[in-house]
């Protein structure tokens, strides 16, 4: 089964940190969130992914094709390039990788359409290039195939950005620093689609997956959500970013569900 990133957005929120890399290759602990994101679908067993390039789409190229150099010891012989002897391993080998450049401008929703050719299984998920949780995706798969429709998306609360009070009177009985909404669910991606959702997206560059494609998919009675209520986290702002490396430097990154 394939597994559809999408990164090819500018992140224009994050300025300072995409000037020179799309934001799906911003680090956290030394790793591009869009590694962080992989390295989820992988340890449920779904390690063939296709990603949506569009920004920058060479630094994400160049990453992947030299991803042995960039994780492993290696000696090399100058003068036969050719000739590179790796030490070691890493624990990606299996990952097969389809990098697709959708295009500069084009929204989500034409990336999506433009890699239909990659899809042969009738099943396929997908999700954005910017966002960790920690989704069961196994459970979230069967939740898809149960209940027989063409789409899923994975609806979560989010941290709020404030803390939280709860009041008697005028006396608080609890502070919450950075809690999950207690109310309310928002799309989070982590979203599995039919082949059949293909014939709800174009490739015109203006089509945003949020947008026609889903409304239009919830009209006919073909989206269900899965609720999501453990971690989600985007990486939207500075202050999402700050506090995504704040929980990986903590040592207990609630995404990190593998070994």
């Amino acid at each position: 089964m394939k597994t559809v990133i999408l990164c090819g957005g500018m992140g224009t929120r994050l300025r300072e940190e995409t000037e020179f890399r799309p934001k799906s290759m911003v680090e956290i602990g030394g790793r591009p969130i869009l590694w962080h994101i992989m390295k989820g679908y992988a340890s449920h067993g779904l390690n063939d992914f296709i990603l949506c390039l569009g920004y920058r789409a060479d630094v994400i190229k160049s990453y992947f094709f030299n991803y042995h150099l960039l994780n492993q010891d290696f000696t090399i012989r100058l003068g036969s390039p050719d000739r590179v002897s790796f030490h070691g391993n890493h624990l990606e080998h299996d990952w097969n990788i389809t990098l697709a450049d959708t295009g500069i401008d084009a929204l989500t929703g034409a990336r999506v359409k433009r890699i239909q050719p990659y899809i042969t299984e009738d099943t396929f998920m997908l999700t954005y290039g910017d966002g960790v949780a920690d989704v069961d995706i196994r459970k979230l798969l069967d939740f898809h195939r149960a209940h027989g429709k063409i789409g899923t998306v994975t609806g979560v609360r989010p941290p709020s950005r404030f803390g939280e009070l709860q009041l008697e009177s005028d006396q608080v009985v609890q502070f919450s620093e950075k809690p999950q909404v207690s109310s309310g669910f928002i799309n989070g991606g982590f979203f599995v689609f039919n082949k059949g959702f293909f014939n709800y997206v174009s490739e015109d560059d203006t089509c945003a997956l949020e947008g026609a494609p889903l409304e239009q998919l919830a009209r006919d009675g073909e989206l269900k959500v899965y609720t999501h209520t453990g971690f989600w986290q985007c990486m939207d702002t500075s202050r999402d970013l700050k506090r995504l490396r704040e929980l990986w430097e903590s040592g207990q990154p609630q995404w990190k569900v593998w070994r």
